[in-house]
């Protein structure tokens, strides 16, 4: 459905960040009743690779523009996608923040790349197994 949608890479961010953060909280409620740690890899987004963390760009985006450019209602489909196939598939916490992860590090990647901020409306491109 991302792939139909054709969801720009930056409304994909900002939903993927919304779920992490939400998955987080959840998870941390879940340790503190259980005196339990969290390991980083839930916690912590994941290192991109290599090359990608050498490339250091410096860009004045305008983030008030970039947020006032985004469809509101694009990324209500894909908060409602992911909200119903962690529902339907009964996935654990868990295992929804290790996908919400990988998912996160693939947006990361993408961002890395981005040139000027016509780029942050590219189309997310996904690898088949998502």
């Amino acid at each position: 459905m991302v792939r139909q949608l054709n969801i720009p890479v930056v409304e994909v961010s900002l939903v993927l960040s919304k779920y992490i953060r939400v998955l987080i909280e959840a998870l941390q409620a879940k340790a503190i009743e259980s005196n339990e740690g969290l390991p980083p890899r839930l916690m912590q987004s994941w290192p991109l690779e290599e090359e990608m963390q050498s490339q250091s760009k410096d860009f004045n985006f305008d983030l008030e523009k970039v947020l006032s450019l985004v469809d509101a209602d694009r990324m209500d489909i894909l908060d409602t996608l992911i909200r119903t196939t962690i529902n339907d598939e009964k996935l654990v916490l868990a295992d929804s923040l290790l996908l919400m992860r990988q998912w996160e590090k693939d947006v990361r990647q993408r961002l890395s790349l981005v040139e000027s901020p016509g780029q942050l409306f590219s189309p997310m491109e996904l690898s088949e197994d998502h």
